[in-house]
């Protein structure tokens, strides 16, 4: 038996955070209607249940420490949403759950940048596809950050490059 309600959360986990983290590190709006379409209050101006689903999405994010916000707009969405640290270091960190390889003929930054965590939530979105969207956000919501070693970029130096010089690391 499929639990559409863990579908609609995932997918719309996804979507939340590729919007803040499109535009990290700027707080913004981030509005329901923005990540899962209009929807239509009843006849006494409640909004559905998928509509605050997503709404709840949203405050369960930011009670688990992915976001922080300065208010909820009515029962639109967040204002001044932003991306935790946590969030930033999970999302831009390489990832070892890899669904798609990159291409081995792309430059390595290009490879580097695919290999993260939000390309894997990007690809997961453009492609539509649920149970990769659920694995990724639950592979996401798994982890904690940790600590950054130089060795993640080490193919990235090049080595008669400045960059590669001791007093640049």
């Amino acid at each position: 038996m499929s639990h559409l309600h863990i579908d609609d959360f995932s997918h719309d986990v996804a979507r939340i955070l590729m919007q803040a983290y499109m535009s990290f590190p700027r707080p913004g709006a981030l509005y329901v209607e923005d990540i899962i379409g209009p929807t239509e209050v009843d006849d006494v101006g409640l909004h559905s249940s998928r509509h605050m689903a997503c709404l709840g999405a949203m405050l369960w994010l930011a009670d688990e420490g992915w976001l922080r916000y300065q208010a909820t707009i009515f029962h639109e969405g967040l204002e001044q949403a932003v991306l935790t640290n946590k969030a930033f270091v999970l999302l831009t960190s390489l990832s070892d759950l890899r669904l798609d390889n990159p291409d081995p003929q792309l430059p390595a930054t290009v490879q580097h940048e695919k290999a993260t965590l939000a390309e894997q939530f990007m690809q997961a979105i453009r492609a539509q596809d649920s149970v990769r969207t659920t694995a990724v956000v639950r592979y996401l919501l798994s982890r904690q950050p940790e600590p950054v070693c130089a060795e993640e970029f080490a193919e990235l130096i090049k080595p008669d490059t400045p960059e590669s010089d001791e007093e640049w690391l």
